[in-house]
């Protein structure tokens, strides 16, 4: 039963969540919810910040937020085709076949379709590309270290440790969600 100063708890808004978590405590509740306390809030704003000094930081080589990302992910080998740089991008097709459009108009990358497969189309960096995506490491390695600050090795390992914890618990819901 709930005091007439708390509501009831709404079991269905939570239920597809406990259900893939199992029985956990309820860190927050609707009655008095903050955003700013919010663990997804923070990282959100944290990433949004991080994002915005990343983007300053390569003004000079004229890629935005959502152009670098994908540049960088063809560099480092997580894709080579639109189709797996679109998800790995969090994209769908058609946004990312506009972004290739205007990386391609600064000559940094080109399509190039697969002489197996003819629906497939694989993506190369330019050399201009190679060059513009080689900077880019040192440009997230010292903006995230920036937003260390203050940090020891023992509490970054924690920090990551702990948000390792969460991607597995988003990856859990989410796959707990899409099943029938």
């Amino acid at each position: 039963m709930s005091s007439p100063s708390s509501p009831p708890k709404t079991v269905a808004a939570t239920a597809p969540v406990d259900a893939a978590l199992g029985s956990q405590p309820h860190f927050y509740c609707a009655q008095g919810y903050r955003p700013e306390d919010s663990v997804g809030y923070m990282m959100r704003q944290i990433l949004n910040l991080v994002a915005q000094e990343v983007e300053h930081q390569l003004a000079h080589t004229d890629l935005t937020n959502a152009q670098w990302i994908p540049l960088f992910k063809l560099y480092i080998g997580q894709a080579s085709t639109v189709a797996q740089l679109a998800r790995a991008c969090n994209l769908d097709t058609g946004a990312m076949t506009r972004m290739l459009d205007r990386l391609e108009a600064k000559d940094l990358c080109k399509r190039v379709r697969s002489e197996v497969d003819r629906r497939v189309v694989h993506i190369e960096l330019s050399p201009a590309g190679v060059q513009a995506a080689s900077e880019i490491p040192k440009v997230l390695c010292g903006v995230q270290n920036a937003h260390l600050a203050g940090f020891n090795a023992d509490e970054f390992e924690t920090l990551k440790s702990l948000l390792r914890r969460i991607l597995n618990n988003a990856e859990s819901i989410a796959a707990h969600a899409h099943q029938p």
